[in-house]
């Protein structure tokens, strides 16, 4: 992933939040589910097409305290994984 990508959530997962800030992607093309405790939730909302890693990883400090020092490869790690179960990826380049 370079530096100036900007992830973007596939449209067909749902995000469904649950109690205490946690949530649940579903992937109703697969019928699985992937489990998000809240600091994911931020991550994935900023899935958006328009942020980068290090847009995300700055909302992240100016809503979260105490984040710990491999806070952007915690970051880097979901956001790679999520893109591999195809609950998100990039938009096509225009040409």
């Amino acid at each position: 992933m370079r530096d100036n990508d900007k992830p973007i959530a596939n449209p067909l997962v749902v995000l469904r939040e649950e109690f205490d800030d946690w949530a649940i992607l579903f992937d109703p093309d697969e019928g699985e589910g992937f489990g998000l405790n809240p600091v994911s939730v931020l991550v994935w909302k900023c899935l958006d097409g328009k942020h980068t890693i290090a847009d995300i990883m700055a909302e992240l400090r100016e809503n979260c305290e105490n984040m710990p020092e491999d806070a952007e490869e915690r970051v880097r790690s979901f956001v790679k994984d999520v893109i591999e179960r195809g609950y998100a990826g990039y938009e096509a380049e225009k040409v």
